[in-house]
Protein backbone atom coordinates (compact mmCIF):
# COMPACT_ATOMS: atom_id res chain seq x y z
CA UNK A 1 0.00 0.00 0.00
CA UNK A 2 1.26 3.58 -1.02
CA UNK A 3 1.23 5.72 2.29
CA UNK A 4 -1.94 7.52 1.97
CA UNK A 5 -0.92 9.32 5.27
CA UNK A 6 2.21 10.83 3.91
CA UNK A 7 2.49 14.53 5.52
CA UNK A 8 3.60 15.69 1.66
CA UNK A 9 -0.13 15.32 1.06
CA UNK A 10 -1.96 18.17 2.26
CA UNK A 11 -5.60 16.89 1.75
CA UNK A 12 -8.61 18.75 1.33
CA UNK A 13 -12.20 18.10 0.45
CA UNK A 14 -12.64 16.58 -3.13
CA UNK A 15 -15.39 17.16 -5.21
CA UNK A 16 -17.40 13.59 -6.82
CA UNK A 17 -16.04 13.61 -10.46
CA UNK A 18 -19.03 14.91 -12.74
CA UNK A 19 -21.27 12.44 -14.24
CA UNK A 20 -19.80 12.02 -18.07
CA UNK A 21 -23.20 13.43 -19.53
CA UNK A 22 -22.98 16.57 -18.12
CA UNK A 23 -20.78 19.17 -18.66
CA UNK A 24 -17.69 20.13 -16.81
CA UNK A 25 -17.21 23.31 -15.49
CA UNK A 26 -14.14 24.68 -14.24
CA UNK A 27 -12.96 24.72 -11.17
CA UNK A 28 -12.07 27.89 -9.62
CA UNK A 29 -8.48 28.43 -8.95
CA UNK A 30 -7.18 27.84 -5.37
CA UNK A 31 -3.81 29.10 -3.98
CA UNK A 32 -0.72 27.47 -6.28
CA UNK A 33 2.21 25.74 -5.14
CA UNK A 34 3.72 28.83 -7.23
CA UNK A 35 6.88 28.70 -5.38
CA UNK A 36 9.65 27.73 -7.83
CA UNK A 37 11.98 24.92 -5.45
CA UNK A 38 15.25 23.45 -6.05
CA UNK A 39 15.82 20.26 -8.46
CA UNK A 40 17.19 18.99 -5.24
CA UNK A 41 13.98 19.60 -3.08
CA UNK A 42 11.77 18.52 -5.98
CA UNK A 43 12.85 14.93 -6.22
CA UNK A 44 13.57 14.37 -2.48
CA UNK A 45 9.19 15.56 -2.01
CA UNK A 46 8.58 13.23 -5.02
CA UNK A 47 10.78 10.15 -3.48
CA UNK A 48 9.35 10.71 -0.13
CA UNK A 49 5.56 10.33 -1.35
CA UNK A 50 6.12 7.05 -3.30
CA UNK A 51 6.32 4.03 -1.88
CA UNK A 52 6.53 0.29 -3.67
CA UNK A 53 3.35 -1.83 -4.88
CA UNK A 54 2.69 -4.54 -2.99
CA UNK A 55 5.27 -7.31 -4.18
CA UNK A 56 4.11 -10.27 -6.28
CA UNK A 57 5.50 -13.83 -6.63
CA UNK A 58 6.49 -14.50 -10.58
CA UNK A 59 8.40 -17.63 -12.30
CA UNK A 60 11.44 -16.49 -13.29
CA UNK A 61 10.52 -16.82 -17.34
CA UNK A 62 8.40 -13.53 -16.43
CA UNK A 63 11.01 -12.20 -13.77
CA UNK A 64 13.74 -10.55 -16.57
CA UNK A 65 14.77 -6.90 -15.02
CA UNK A 66 11.96 -6.89 -12.09
CA UNK A 67 13.07 -5.75 -8.63
CA UNK A 68 13.52 -8.25 -5.89
CA UNK A 69 11.24 -7.97 -3.04
CA UNK A 70 13.07 -10.53 -0.64
CA UNK A 71 16.77 -11.36 -0.24
CA UNK A 72 17.69 -14.78 -0.76
CA UNK A 73 20.20 -17.36 0.28
CA UNK A 74 22.11 -20.01 -1.58
CA UNK A 75 20.66 -23.47 -0.38
CA UNK A 76 22.77 -25.52 -2.98
CA UNK A 77 26.88 -25.21 -3.19
CA UNK A 78 28.33 -24.42 -6.65
CA UNK A 79 29.38 -26.37 -8.39
CA UNK A 80 27.62 -29.06 -6.01
CA UNK A 81 30.11 -31.63 -6.33
CA UNK A 82 33.92 -31.78 -7.65
CA UNK A 83 34.06 -32.24 -11.11
CA UNK A 84 36.17 -31.49 -14.59
CA UNK A 85 36.57 -28.46 -16.35
CA UNK A 86 37.92 -30.70 -19.17
CA UNK A 87 37.71 -33.90 -21.50
CA UNK A 88 40.35 -36.06 -20.45
CA UNK A 89 41.59 -38.82 -17.78
CA UNK A 90 41.58 -38.07 -13.84
CA UNK A 91 44.15 -38.95 -12.37
CA UNK A 92 46.50 -38.62 -9.17
CA UNK A 93 49.02 -35.94 -9.98
CA UNK A 94 51.39 -37.97 -7.70
CA UNK A 95 51.79 -40.98 -10.21
CA UNK A 96 50.66 -38.79 -13.61
CA UNK A 97 54.42 -37.06 -14.42
CA UNK A 98 55.57 -36.96 -18.13
CA UNK A 99 55.51 -40.12 -19.60
CA UNK A 100 54.34 -41.97 -17.29
CA UNK A 101 51.83 -44.88 -18.33
CA UNK A 102 48.48 -45.12 -16.07
CA UNK A 103 45.85 -47.79 -16.26
CA UNK A 104 42.60 -46.94 -17.50
CA UNK A 105 40.29 -48.54 -14.95
CA UNK A 106 36.60 -46.73 -16.26
CA UNK A 107 34.64 -44.28 -18.25
CA UNK A 108 33.17 -41.21 -15.99
CA UNK A 109 30.55 -39.33 -18.16
CA UNK A 110 28.94 -36.06 -16.88
CA UNK A 111 25.20 -36.55 -16.04
CA UNK A 112 25.62 -39.68 -13.77
CA UNK A 113 27.82 -40.68 -11.11
CA UNK A 114 29.41 -43.91 -11.42
CA UNK A 115 30.97 -43.95 -7.86
CA UNK A 116 34.30 -44.73 -9.47
CA UNK A 117 37.78 -45.01 -7.46
CA UNK A 118 41.57 -45.15 -8.81
CA UNK A 119 44.53 -45.99 -6.75
CA UNK A 120 48.18 -44.92 -7.50
CA UNK A 121 48.80 -45.67 -11.07
CA UNK A 122 45.20 -45.71 -12.63
CA UNK A 123 43.16 -42.97 -14.40
CA UNK A 124 39.74 -42.83 -15.90
CA UNK A 125 38.54 -41.18 -18.96
CA UNK A 126 36.58 -38.65 -17.72
CA UNK A 127 34.23 -35.63 -19.79
CA UNK A 128 33.55 -32.31 -18.67
CA UNK A 129 31.52 -31.33 -16.01
CA UNK A 130 31.45 -35.43 -14.78
CA UNK A 131 31.85 -36.20 -10.89
CA UNK A 132 35.48 -36.79 -10.38
CA UNK A 133 36.21 -40.00 -9.26
CA UNK A 134 37.36 -41.17 -5.64
CA UNK A 135 40.94 -40.37 -4.91
CA UNK A 136 41.64 -38.44 -7.62
CA UNK A 137 43.04 -34.82 -7.57
CA UNK A 138 43.85 -33.66 -10.93
CA UNK A 139 42.35 -34.06 -14.32
CA UNK A 140 45.01 -34.29 -17.00
CA UNK A 141 43.39 -32.78 -21.05
CA UNK A 142 42.60 -35.21 -23.56
CA UNK A 143 45.46 -33.09 -26.11
CA UNK A 144 48.27 -33.88 -23.43
CA UNK A 145 47.75 -37.59 -23.46
CA UNK A 146 47.84 -40.65 -25.94
CA UNK A 147 45.63 -43.82 -25.42
CA UNK A 148 47.29 -47.06 -26.10
CA UNK A 149 44.80 -49.89 -25.44
CA UNK A 150 44.12 -49.93 -22.25
CA UNK A 151 46.72 -47.88 -20.60
CA UNK A 152 47.09 -44.12 -21.37
CA UNK A 153 50.32 -42.09 -21.95
CA UNK A 154 51.11 -39.11 -20.22
CA UNK A 155 52.87 -36.45 -22.44
CA UNK A 156 52.23 -33.27 -19.86
CA UNK A 157 55.49 -31.50 -18.85
CA UNK A 158 53.88 -31.06 -15.01
CA UNK A 159 50.45 -32.09 -13.51
CA UNK A 160 49.91 -30.81 -9.87
CA UNK A 161 47.02 -30.97 -7.46
CA UNK A 162 44.06 -29.49 -8.32
CA UNK A 163 44.60 -29.31 -12.03
CA UNK A 164 41.32 -28.69 -14.06
CA UNK A 165 39.43 -29.92 -11.12
CA UNK A 166 35.97 -27.74 -10.23
CA UNK A 167 35.80 -27.70 -6.61
CA UNK A 168 32.71 -28.23 -4.62
CA UNK A 169 31.50 -24.51 -3.35
CA UNK A 170 34.11 -22.79 -5.13
CA UNK A 171 31.73 -20.64 -7.01
CA UNK A 172 29.15 -20.35 -4.58
CA UNK A 173 28.77 -21.44 -0.88
CA UNK A 174 25.29 -22.32 1.18
CA UNK A 175 24.51 -19.15 2.53
CA UNK A 176 25.85 -16.96 0.41
CA UNK A 177 23.44 -14.33 -0.70
CA UNK A 178 22.15 -14.55 -4.18
CA UNK A 179 20.09 -11.22 -4.07
CA UNK A 180 19.52 -8.60 -2.43
CA UNK A 181 16.07 -6.25 -2.25
CA UNK A 182 16.01 -4.19 -4.96
CA UNK A 183 18.42 -5.84 -7.20
CA UNK A 184 17.73 -5.98 -10.74
CA UNK A 185 16.94 -9.41 -12.19
CA UNK A 186 19.52 -9.57 -14.97
CA UNK A 187 19.38 -12.38 -17.79
CA UNK A 188 22.59 -13.64 -15.49
CA UNK A 189 21.13 -13.62 -12.06
CA UNK A 190 17.87 -15.32 -13.20
CA UNK A 191 20.44 -18.02 -14.08
CA UNK A 192 22.07 -18.27 -10.80
CA UNK A 193 18.69 -18.51 -9.30
CA UNK A 194 17.84 -21.36 -11.42
CA UNK A 195 21.06 -22.79 -10.41
CA UNK A 196 19.17 -23.49 -7.10
CA UNK A 197 16.26 -25.30 -8.30
CA UNK A 198 14.70 -22.29 -7.61
CA UNK A 199 11.16 -21.93 -9.97
CA UNK A 200 10.10 -18.45 -9.25
CA UNK A 201 10.74 -15.53 -7.17
CA UNK A 202 8.75 -12.54 -5.02
CA UNK A 203 9.30 -9.17 -7.06
CA UNK A 204 8.10 -5.83 -6.89
CA UNK A 205 4.57 -5.41 -8.99
CA UNK A 206 4.98 -3.52 -12.49
CA UNK A 207 3.92 -0.27 -12.35
CA UNK A 208 1.50 0.93 -14.77
CA UNK A 209 1.26 4.19 -16.32
CA UNK A 210 -1.02 6.01 -18.84
CA UNK A 211 0.87 8.82 -21.09
CA UNK A 212 -1.41 11.96 -22.18
CA UNK A 213 -0.15 14.54 -24.44
CA UNK A 214 -1.85 17.68 -25.03
CA UNK A 215 -2.58 20.48 -27.14
CA UNK A 216 -4.82 21.64 -30.25
CA UNK A 217 -1.50 21.91 -32.37
CA UNK A 218 -0.64 18.43 -32.24
CA UNK A 219 -1.16 15.78 -35.31
CA UNK A 220 -0.65 12.24 -34.90
CA UNK A 221 1.87 10.94 -37.37
CA UNK A 222 0.21 9.63 -40.61
CA UNK A 223 -2.28 12.53 -40.17
CA UNK A 224 -2.16 15.87 -42.34
CA UNK A 225 -1.32 18.66 -40.41
CA UNK A 226 -3.15 21.30 -40.52
CA UNK A 227 -1.41 25.19 -40.98
CA UNK A 228 -0.10 25.84 -37.57
CA UNK A 229 -0.07 22.43 -36.50
CA UNK A 230 2.96 19.92 -35.57
CA UNK A 231 3.28 16.12 -34.93
CA UNK A 232 3.07 14.86 -32.28
CA UNK A 233 6.17 13.25 -30.62
CA UNK A 234 6.21 13.46 -27.22
CA UNK A 235 3.80 10.44 -26.95
CA UNK A 236 5.87 7.90 -28.44
CA UNK A 237 8.99 8.90 -26.98
CA UNK A 238 7.65 9.07 -23.39
CA UNK A 239 5.78 5.70 -23.99
CA UNK A 240 9.14 4.21 -24.84
CA UNK A 241 11.34 5.82 -21.90
CA UNK A 242 8.62 4.70 -19.52
CA UNK A 243 8.88 0.55 -21.22
CA UNK A 244 12.38 1.11 -20.72
CA UNK A 245 11.90 1.71 -17.40
CA UNK A 246 9.91 -1.26 -16.92
CA UNK A 247 7.01 -0.17 -16.70
CA UNK A 248 3.70 -0.69 -18.46
CA UNK A 249 2.23 1.33 -20.55
CA UNK A 250 -1.49 0.77 -20.15
CA UNK A 251 -2.98 3.67 -21.57
CA UNK A 252 -1.52 6.53 -24.35
CA UNK A 253 -3.82 9.43 -26.01
CA UNK A 254 -3.91 12.60 -26.97
CA UNK A 255 -6.04 15.43 -25.45
CA UNK A 256 -6.74 18.55 -27.08
CA UNK A 257 -7.12 21.53 -25.14
CA UNK A 258 -10.87 21.29 -24.54
CA UNK A 259 -11.56 21.31 -20.26
CA UNK A 260 -14.39 19.25 -19.63
CA UNK A 261 -12.40 16.40 -22.53
CA UNK A 262 -9.31 16.80 -20.80
CA UNK A 263 -10.91 15.93 -17.29
CA UNK A 264 -12.33 13.09 -18.48
CA UNK A 265 -9.25 12.28 -20.40
CA UNK A 266 -7.27 12.49 -16.76
CA UNK A 267 -9.75 10.92 -14.73
CA UNK A 268 -9.82 7.99 -17.11
CA UNK A 269 -5.84 8.07 -17.00
CA UNK A 270 -6.18 8.32 -12.75
CA UNK A 271 -7.00 4.80 -12.56
CA UNK A 272 -3.27 3.80 -13.35
CA UNK A 273 -0.63 3.47 -10.93
CA UNK A 274 0.56 6.76 -12.39
CA UNK A 275 0.00 9.54 -14.67
CA UNK A 276 2.62 11.16 -17.30
CA UNK A 277 1.55 14.49 -18.88
CA UNK A 278 2.87 16.49 -21.42
CA UNK A 279 2.40 19.78 -22.16
CA UNK A 280 -0.28 22.21 -20.99
CA UNK A 281 1.04 22.95 -17.22
CA UNK A 282 3.11 26.14 -17.82
CA UNK A 283 0.90 30.00 -16.89
CA UNK A 284 -0.62 30.02 -20.67
CA UNK A 285 -4.70 30.46 -21.03
CA UNK A 286 -5.05 27.61 -22.69
CA UNK A 287 -2.83 25.43 -19.97
CA UNK A 288 -5.55 23.78 -18.68
CA UNK A 289 -3.91 20.53 -16.91
CA UNK A 290 -3.76 22.32 -13.15
CA UNK A 291 -7.78 23.45 -13.46
CA UNK A 292 -8.33 19.78 -15.02
CA UNK A 293 -6.81 17.94 -12.02
CA UNK A 294 -8.36 20.30 -9.31
CA UNK A 295 -11.84 19.27 -10.95
CA UNK A 296 -11.23 15.78 -10.70
CA UNK A 297 -10.21 15.57 -7.08
CA UNK A 298 -6.29 15.40 -7.38
CA UNK A 299 -3.86 17.59 -4.88
CA UNK A 300 -1.05 19.39 -7.09
CA UNK A 301 1.77 19.17 -4.49
CA UNK A 302 4.85 21.02 -5.98
CA UNK A 303 4.86 23.05 -9.69
CA UNK A 304 7.48 25.13 -11.23
CA UNK A 305 11.33 23.80 -10.34
CA UNK A 306 14.36 25.86 -10.59
CA UNK A 307 16.05 23.19 -13.77
CA UNK A 308 16.74 23.76 -17.38
CA UNK A 309 15.03 22.75 -18.79
CA UNK A 310 11.92 21.62 -17.63
CA UNK A 311 11.17 24.63 -15.15
CA UNK A 312 7.33 24.43 -15.35
CA UNK A 313 6.75 20.78 -14.27
CA UNK A 314 4.31 19.43 -11.83
CA UNK A 315 3.83 16.38 -9.11
CA UNK A 316 0.46 15.52 -7.54
CA UNK A 317 -1.91 12.71 -6.60
CA UNK A 318 -5.25 11.42 -6.65
CA UNK A 319 -6.43 8.51 -4.45
CA UNK A 320 -3.56 5.92 -5.55
CA UNK A 321 -2.25 7.58 -8.76
CA UNK A 322 0.65 9.63 -8.56
CA UNK A 323 1.19 12.55 -11.40
CA UNK A 324 3.63 14.05 -13.20
CA UNK A 325 3.03 17.31 -15.45
CA UNK A 326 5.76 17.62 -17.83
CA UNK A 327 6.34 20.51 -20.22
CA UNK A 328 5.50 20.01 -23.77
CA UNK A 329 8.84 20.91 -25.03
CA UNK A 330 10.16 17.49 -25.80
CA UNK A 331 13.61 18.13 -24.51
CA UNK A 332 12.31 19.47 -21.20
CA UNK A 333 9.58 16.43 -20.85
CA UNK A 334 12.95 14.14 -21.71
CA UNK A 335 14.90 15.67 -19.33
CA UNK A 336 12.27 15.96 -16.30
CA UNK A 337 10.99 12.57 -16.96
CA UNK A 338 14.75 11.08 -16.54
CA UNK A 339 15.51 12.92 -13.56
CA UNK A 340 12.25 13.61 -11.67
CA UNK A 341 9.92 10.63 -13.31
CA UNK A 342 12.31 7.96 -14.03
CA UNK A 343 13.70 7.02 -10.47
CA UNK A 344 9.70 7.77 -8.85
CA UNK A 345 8.58 4.78 -10.94
CA UNK A 346 11.77 2.56 -10.45
CA UNK A 347 11.32 2.75 -6.33
CA UNK A 348 7.38 2.27 -6.91
CA UNK A 349 8.44 -0.85 -8.21
CA UNK A 350 10.72 -2.09 -5.33
CA UNK A 351 14.16 -0.55 -7.02
CA UNK A 352 16.98 1.20 -4.49
CA UNK A 353 19.23 2.54 -7.54
CA UNK A 354 17.24 4.90 -8.41
CA UNK A 355 20.42 6.86 -10.60
CA UNK A 356 21.33 7.15 -14.20
CA UNK A 357 24.37 5.23 -15.11
CA UNK A 358 27.02 7.24 -14.85
CA UNK A 359 30.73 8.05 -16.51
CA UNK A 360 33.76 10.22 -16.24
CA UNK A 361 34.44 12.44 -19.27
CA UNK A 362 36.57 15.19 -20.15
CA UNK A 363 35.03 18.53 -22.29
CA UNK A 364 36.26 19.15 -25.94
CA UNK A 365 35.29 22.82 -25.21
CA UNK A 366 34.40 25.56 -22.46
CA UNK A 367 30.53 25.67 -21.13
CA UNK A 368 28.60 28.02 -19.14
CA UNK A 369 26.06 27.64 -16.90
CA UNK A 370 22.11 29.22 -16.67
CA UNK A 371 22.67 32.38 -14.43
CA UNK A 372 19.88 30.91 -11.84
CA UNK A 373 19.14 27.68 -12.57
CA UNK A 374 21.35 24.41 -13.31
CA UNK A 375 21.57 23.69 -16.92
CA UNK A 376 21.34 19.84 -18.77
CA UNK A 377 23.32 19.72 -21.63
CA UNK A 378 22.65 17.18 -23.83
CA UNK A 379 25.79 16.33 -25.39
CA UNK A 380 27.97 12.49 -27.19
CA UNK A 381 30.13 10.77 -25.33
CA UNK A 382 33.20 9.21 -27.30
CA UNK A 383 36.43 7.46 -25.65
CA UNK A 384 36.17 9.72 -22.75
CA UNK A 385 35.01 12.87 -24.06
CA UNK A 386 32.08 15.00 -23.56
CA UNK A 387 31.32 16.82 -26.63
CA UNK A 388 28.06 19.47 -26.73
CA UNK A 389 25.21 18.32 -29.82
CA UNK A 390 22.97 20.57 -31.44
CA UNK A 391 21.20 23.16 -30.66
CA UNK A 392 20.74 23.72 -26.15
CA UNK A 393 16.76 24.99 -26.85
CA UNK A 394 14.32 22.73 -25.25
CA UNK A 395 12.55 22.51 -28.50
CA UNK A 396 15.47 21.18 -30.61
CA UNK A 397 14.95 17.33 -30.40
CA UNK A 398 17.80 16.98 -33.22
CA UNK A 399 20.51 17.53 -31.00
CA UNK A 400 18.39 14.88 -28.05
CA UNK A 401 18.11 12.43 -30.63
CA UNK A 402 21.57 12.26 -31.41
CA UNK A 403 23.03 12.71 -27.49
CA UNK A 404 23.70 9.45 -25.60
CA UNK A 405 24.78 11.63 -22.22
CA UNK A 406 23.57 14.50 -19.97
CA UNK A 407 26.03 17.32 -18.22
CA UNK A 408 24.26 18.71 -15.45
CA UNK A 409 26.31 22.13 -14.63
CA UNK A 410 25.23 24.32 -11.87
CA UNK A 411 24.15 27.89 -11.97
CA UNK A 412 26.57 30.25 -12.84
CA UNK A 413 29.70 27.76 -13.19
CA UNK A 414 32.39 28.26 -16.08
CA UNK A 415 33.64 24.46 -16.93
CA UNK A 416 36.65 25.33 -19.17
CA UNK A 417 37.85 22.75 -22.43
CA UNK A 418 39.80 19.72 -20.97
CA UNK A 419 37.85 20.00 -17.43
CA UNK A 420 37.12 16.71 -15.84
CA UNK A 421 33.27 15.98 -15.50
CA UNK A 422 30.73 13.30 -14.47
CA UNK A 423 28.24 12.96 -17.47
CA UNK A 424 24.81 10.47 -16.82
CA UNK A 425 24.54 8.30 -19.35
CA UNK A 426 20.75 7.96 -21.76
CA UNK A 427 21.13 5.33 -23.98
Amino acid sequence: MRNADCELWRRSPRRAPKSSNSRLTQAPLHHDCCVVISEEEARAKILSAVASLPATEVSLADALDRFAATELFATIPLPPFDNSAMDGYAVRAESAGKNARLKIIGEQPAGVSKNLSLLRGEAVRIFTGAPMPSGADAVVMQEETKHEDDLVLIEAEKISVGDFVRKAGADLAVGQQLLKRGDQLRPASLGLLASQGIESVCVGAQAAVAIVTTGDELAAPGQQPRAGEIFDSNGLMLASLAAKTDVKVAMQRHCPDTFDTLCRTLLDAAQQDAVIISGGVSVGEHDLVRKALREIGAEIDLWRVAVKPGKPFLFGKRDRCFIFGLPGNPVSAFVTFLIFVRPALLQMMGAIDLGLPRANARLTHEITGDETRPHYFRGELADGVFTVIGRQESHAIFGLARADALLRVRPKARLSAGSEVEVLLIH
